[in-house]
């Protein structure tokens, strides 16, 4: 990271420092930023384009308002990097995302600066407002709150929640709408589309807040008077722009659209309206990826690149030949496959069409797949909706998102037992993402849920089993969920399908000393640490079972389990508390077993970021903890 003396950004640390430089020497230290930021996550991949298209609006806002005692609460965190950089992290910014570095998105446990945590996307304004309104109350009201919003998570319903909040409740807000017409993939939506054709001059804006000092400064515009006129004001000019203005409508000031890559524009236009009373949008249109070229011009791929060549924009990633399939496109692949074979079928996705592989249906059969935006409740519901009236919907929501739909999913689809097929990507221990992406809670949120089944493949074999037999006839409420990366077969990821009978368990070895159940991808340690450890010389006998369900359990197998081993282990790549051992458990004090389990899974607390592997050694997950587990119980 740059701290060149002779360079702006060499010195700063603060923004307060930042704030020493003229306003003329902003775009030279926005150049810089934009430099380090390319140099830096070339070698260390994280979030890339949204970040760089947010640059400038980052500068502009900590150099016109007074942080940290004035609020910037960013939503989802793509964009903020530059912003770790001038908040007393630029040391340590080739530490993001590793294991004990700086955290992937803000997080206020690791800065004064960082407002709010914003892993997920549309909570930026719900936030800002409760802290806006948090500054009133408290005596404290000369703090500015500001929420830094993108067009894709303006999709989003709480985003809407939270503006009809705005315009009801007293507040002095200011939202930022960041509009590059990208959330990861294209937005999508009446919303986006809207947004692109919304209109107001800064001519037009600089009049209307002239007159409104004057008509105040004569006592003729009270709180009354003021709201009087500001939908007369809004009437009269939706009539002559041929346009309603959605923000205005509401009662929020709309300032734009203004080019949210022109710094020192941007610190005008700020200043003009920072000590503004009532809330107010100022509307942005920004390039995703700005200043570096691969990334303007293929601002998806972009998004996160992995790692790259910063001078040639080559991309330094493994090019998957040799290696196996991911999961996302075994599943991919393989809702192409059963939509072929069935008309009823079609695919939801709430804005991850690439994220989760379903573009490759899309690119197909762009009719029957549906990308509604970052609107994880509403892609439950309206998949809910589709399989009352005799469609089969395969809904695709990462499991950590997949939280935002748990009324959706309760109420709109297990309750009706209506047939969707929820595949929960990203299931489990993510990696450098955090843990605002883990996807640990779905097992125990889901496993209390009448009407659903939960299944969860060993491998890329039985996700297509899952997948096929979860569109048969009669299944009713399907979940299935599925880890990120890479599967263990390999080429021959392709198989003839086969229904697997609902609860119902498999057993991958036969053995006497103990009983090892696992449920889902991480079987496959199990298997590898079996066959170390006879390798090693332990005369031990394992017996190993893939449960493939969490609900409903082999309750046959475990009868005869419960019978035949006085120890069990069961693991699962998720959280211990409710999850799969749990309901081991349950079952087998509810039947009077007289045996002892060992519970393997991730511990009460929400587990950092780094590479998978780490994570899993310092939870107690890897091959070598199972390893000793397994020893433990034998010797017990």
């Amino acid at each position: 990271m740059n701290n060149d003396t002779s360079t702006l950004l060499g010195k700063i640390q603060y923004p307060c420092d930042l704030r020493r430089l003229g306003v003329e020497q902003l775009p030279q230290l926005c150049a810089e930023l934009r430099e380090d930021i390319v140099q830096e996550v070339s070698v260390n991949p994280g979030h890339f384009a949204s970040s760089l298209g947010a640059l400038e609006i980052t500068v502009a806002l900590h150099y016109v308002f007074d942080t940290p005692n004035d609020r910037i609460v960013w939503d989802v965190g793509h964009q903020a990097y530059a912003h770790k950089i001038l908040t007393g992290r630029k040391d340590k910014f080739c530490t993001n995302r590793k294991l004990g570095g700086i955290r992937p998105f803000p997080s206020p446990e690791e800065s004064e600066y960082d407002t709010f945590t914003c892993g997920h996307a549309s909570n930026s304004i719900s936030a800002a407002l409760g802290m806006a309104v948090a500054a009133h109350k408290t005596g404290n009201s000369q703090r500015k709150v500001v929420a830094v919003i993108g067009d894709g998570a303006m999709s989003g319903g709480l985003a809407f929640e939270g503006l009809n909040n705005v315009s009801s409740s007293p507040n002095d807000l200011l939202i930022i709408l960041n509009d590059n017409d990208m959330s990861i993939d294209h937005a999508v939506g009446g919303m986006e589309k809207y947004l692109l054709h919304l209109n107001t001059t800064a001519t037009y804006n600089n009049y209307r807040q002239k007159a409104a000092q004057w008509l105040k400064s004569r006592g003729y515009l009270n709180d009354n008077r003021r709201k009087g006129i500001i939908r007369l004001n809004n009437a009269l000019k939706a009539v002559l722009a041929h346009q309603q203005n959605i923000f205005e409508g509401m009662n929020i000031r709309y300032f734009g659209p203004f080019d949210g890559n022109n710094v020192t524009e941007l610190v005008r236009i700020l200043r003009q309206i920072k000590d503004m009373s009532g809330p107010r949008l100022l509307h942005l249109h920004t390039v995703k990826g700005k200043g570096y070229k691969p990334a303007e011009e293929h601002p998806k791929v972009w998004h996160a690149p992995g790692r790259f060549d910063p001078l040639t924009g080559e991309r330094l990633t493994d090019n998957g030949k040799d290696l196996p399939l991911r999961y996302q496109d075994v599943f991919g692949e393989t809702l192409l496959e059963l939509a072929r074979a069935n008309s009823r079928i079609v695919g939801v996705t709430p804005a991850m069409p690439s994220g989760c592989s379903m573009d490759i249906m899309m690119k197909q059969m762009p009719e029957r797949v549906f990308d509604v935006g970052i609107a994880e409740g509403h892609a439950a519901t309206f998949s809910g909706g589709m399989a009352k009236d005799g469609l089969q919907p395969f809904c695709n929501i990462y499991s950590a998102f997949a939280q935002r739909a748990y009324d959706n999913i309760i109420h709109d689809v297990a309750l009706p037992r209506l047939p969707v097929v929820f595949c929960l990507d990203r299931a489990g221990l993510v990696g450098e993402d955090g843990p605002t992406h883990h996807g640990t809670l779905d097992i125990a949120a889901l496993r209390a849920v009448p009407n659903i089944t939960l299944a969860s493949p060993m491998d890329e074999h039985e996700l297509r089993h899952l997948m096929y037999t979860a569109q048969l006839p009669g299944k009713g409420t399907f979940v299935i969920r599925y880890p990120r990366g890479r599967g263990v077969i390999g080429k021959e990821w392709r198989c003839p399908f086969k229904e697997i009978t609902v609860g119902k368990a498999r057993c991958l070895s036969e053995g006497s000393d103990i009983a090892l159940l696992s449920y889902g991808p991480i079987g496959n340690d199990v298997q590898t640490a079996i066959k170390a450890l006879h390798d090693e010389g332990h005369d031990i006998s394992v017996a190993h079972y893939d449960m493939r369900f969490c609900k409903p359990l082999d309750t046959e197998l475990l009868a005869d389990i419960a019978k035949r081993f006085t120890a069990v282990i069961t693991i699962e790549d998720a959280q211990l508390s409710g999850g799969f051992g749990s309901a081991i458990l349950e079952w087998m004090s509810d039947n009077g077993a007289q045996l002892h389990v060992t519970r393997m899974g991730l511990p009460d607390r929400f587990v950092e970021h780094g590479t998978i592997q780490q994570l899993r050694k310092l939870t107690g997950m890897d091959i070598d903890s199972i390893k000793r587990r397994i020893l433990a119980a034998c010797k017990a």
